[in-house]
């Protein structure tokens, strides 16, 4: 796949994630782009099942790899869901109400700690929206609070027991 997001990461199982928001590799709702291009900036509801045996906590990250920046573009970190979690209602990514108790929400490209919706170039094609739910044995993840989503992946990989990927796509159309 071309620039395939886990090309560089560890082999893990897999367990599955799901949304009713949308399908995998389907169209992301109008709702879940940014606001800056006529979305309202919402996560979608996101499920999960099937996590390896010895799992303690989650991370979700939301990836752009087809952004035309040369490293991609990270549109929400979240870690320290407990284990004992198997949902996020739609618009977690916003509303801290909405969000498992103990989960923190890290850094995303602005420097913000919120859900940034889909906001492709005009014209650039459609891009691919990865959500991806790590599995961790650790119950929490030891990183000061503003590093970056690249340093997230980074300093869980040596507690990564597998990995749960949902993509979803959107393209903004040529102006």
């Amino acid at each position: 796949m071309t620039n395939d997001p886990n090309w560089n990461l560890p082999d893990v199982p897999s367990f599955d994630l799901s949304s009713p928001d949308f399908t995998d590799g389907g169209q992301l709702p109008d709702w879940a782009r940014g606001s800056d291009v006529g979305g309202e900036d919402r996560s979608p509801a996101l499920t999960w099942s099937g996590a390896p045996e010895g799992t303690q906590s989650f991370v979700l990250t939301v990836y752009d790899p087809d952004a035309p920046t040369g490293s991609g573009f990270w549109h929400w970190t979240l870690s320290d869901v407990p284990a004992s979690v198997t949902s996020l209602d739609r618009g977690a990514g916003t509303d801290d109400a909405l969000l498992p108790e103990g989960a923190t929400r890290r850094r995303n490209e602005y420097g913000t700690d919120t859900f940034l919706g889909a906001a492709p170039p005009a014209g650039h094609g459609p891009h691919r929206y990865v959500f991806t739910l790590s599995a961790l044995a650790v119950p929490t993840l030891e990183v000061p609070v503003d590093v970056t989503p690249a340093v997230v992946g980074f300093m869980f990989r040596e507690h990564l027991l597998g990995r749960a990927q949902l993509t979803g796509l959107q393209e903004t159309p040529a102006a």
